[in-house]
């Protein structure tokens, strides 16, 4: 593929590290790639940061067709930049496009895009602990009309945003409400697939539960309301009598990337893993029985965040006496040491610029 570059003619000042945020600040160009159901795609391209102009009956404008990933670029302390299971995140676009009926990229020509791009944009990869360069691939449809069908215009782009530390003073427990209302995804829906219409259906219960002092929720499956899925927008993992438990991908539920390493890690050291059906049931007999030893979320911004409290309809649990187990500060360590290059890569994850 042959990437055409046009370089920012006012690149931007790197900002202070100490001010990054996630998401607020953008690097100075944009990888654009334009696909027709006839033409293929086309017209790769690298060129200035710059606001996107669509038409207003857009296709993701009226019918959601939209898919992303994240993921993230770090310094390393001999001042390379490595990107971590980037070939993970490709695959799973690829899924996410083929339910939301979206083309497919071909992998070699993604990886070439995501690197060429990180190598134009390596000066806003931050060195303070912590930060990196979070990149945010995504699709959308642009058909120019109002019908419902599958679609037959679409774009491809991949953005950049230096991020700070997720954990400025510390991994510190959250707090965490058990929805018994609203439901994220059903089987057979977009629950699996990384789409903007999942977090956007998950905002009203997050309301509720900021409103009522909780950081986030504990999602239900959406059919029996009885089964365990996700925390937020990540997912979930109990470790429960000494044995990991996560709910199994059951087409409902993000296949993540940090799940899918934090189970290799587990396996690898000993650990028995279990990816089955949790339900509600068994998790608050745990909590009252306390067996419950651990629990955390686990996504690429936070890589993990200890749970120290549930609460399920008022009545209120404390996790591990409502600080991080040894097990979740372990596997933060871990898999942050490999990511910025202080820990041996033993799984060969790591893909270096």
């Amino acid at each position: 593929m042959d990437i055409k570059v046009t370089r920012n003619p006012n690149p931007a000042e790197k900002p202070d590290p100490s001010t990054l945020g996630f998401g607020k600040i953008f690097t100075d160009h944009i990888f654009m790639w334009d696909w027709n159901i006839d033409k293929g795609w086309y017209n790769p391209r690298i060129v200035p940061f710059e606001n996107l102009s669509i038409h207003p009956g857009s296709t993701v404008l009226h019918y959601g067709s939209e898919i992303f990933e994240g993921l993230k670029a770090y310094r390393r302390a001999d001042g390379k930049v490595q990107l971590f299971r980037p070939i993970e995140n490709i695959r799973r676009m690829n899924n996410s496009a083929e339910r939301l009926c979206l083309p497919q990229i071909p992998e070699e020509d993604f990886m070439q895009a995501l690197t060429e791009f990180v190598k134009i944009e390596e000066d806003w990869t931050p060195s303070a602990p912590g930060t990196s360069l979070y990149l945010r691939p995504f699709m959308f449809g642009n058909d120019e009309s109002l019908g419902v069908h599958a679609v037959h215009n679409a774009r491809f782009l991949i953005i950049a945003s230096p991020v700070g530390s997720y954990y400025k003073e510390g991994i510190n427990p959250v707090k965490i409400m058990i929805e018994d209302e609203d439901v994220r995804a059903v089987r057979g829906g977009t629950g699996y697939a990384k789409c903007g219409g999942n977090y956007a259906a998950s905002n009203r219960a997050g309301e509720r539960a900021e409103q009522k002092g909780y950081s986030q929720v504990l999602w239900l499956d959406g059919v029996e309301r009885k089964y365990i899925e996700e925390v937020g927008a990540m997912n979930v993992m109990f470790k429960i009598n000494g044995v990991v438990v996560t709910p199994m991908l059951s087409g409902s539920i993000l296949p993540g990337v940090t799940r899918k390493s934090i189970i290799d890690v587990l396996k690898s050291e000993g650990y028995q893993v279990e990816e089955r059906l949790l339900s509600l049931d068994e998790l608050v007999a745990a909590m009252a029985d306390g067996t419950l030893e651990e629990a955390w979320g686990c996504g690429t911004a936070a890589v993990v965040s200890p749970i120290g409290e549930l609460c399920y309809k008022d009545h209120k649990y404390t996790v591990n006496n409502g600080e991080i187990g040894e097990l979740t500060q372990h596997l933060y360590d871990i898999l942050t040491g490999i990511q910025w290059g202080k820990e041996e890569d033993k799984f060969g994850w790591t893909v270096e610029i």
